[in-house]
């Protein structure tokens, strides 16, 4: 599968460790922002779709660590997307900006409406072009 999605970041020093390595959970934040701006990037807004009771949650988060970022690496954040039933599944890898792999990533996430699980279709609008 090809990614559609790619975004540029660097380390800062407070996520790193005592080791000198980026904490393991940080990849998580980096996970996140890659989504919230590649859903920016489709036309999504999260806080008009809360307004109107739609939400995305994560449902579930593997990762796979292979090699560590340390302070001030540039890195890039990369995903691409799958729909499975209700959920839509984020495959999200990370590497230094040298090409070495540090993380793999499968992100699921479902749709709420109002609190209630729905099967996604409100998003479908919008990634439908990138559903294969």
């Amino acid at each position: 599968m090809e990614y559609i999605f790619e975004l540029e970041m660097q380390v800062r020093d407070y996520e790193c460790d005592m080791e000198g390595i980026v904490n393991n959970a940080i990849y998580q934040h980096y996970l996140e922002h890659t989504r919230h701006e590649f859903l920016a990037s489709s036309g999504i807004s999260f806080i008009e779709m809360h307004e109107r009771g739609v939400d995305p949650v994560v449902n579930r988060i593997e990762i796979n660590y292979k090699t560590p970022l340390r302070s001030r690496d540039k890195f890039i954040s990369k995903l691409y997307m799958r729909r499975e039933g209700i959920k839509y599944v984020f495959y999200q890898d990370i590497y230094k900006t040298s090409g070495e792999t540090c993380i793999k990533a499968v992100v699921e996430t479902v749709c709420t409406v109002n609190g209630r699980i729905s099967r996604g279709e409100e998003f479908l609008p919008y990634f439908e072009k990138y559903l294969q």
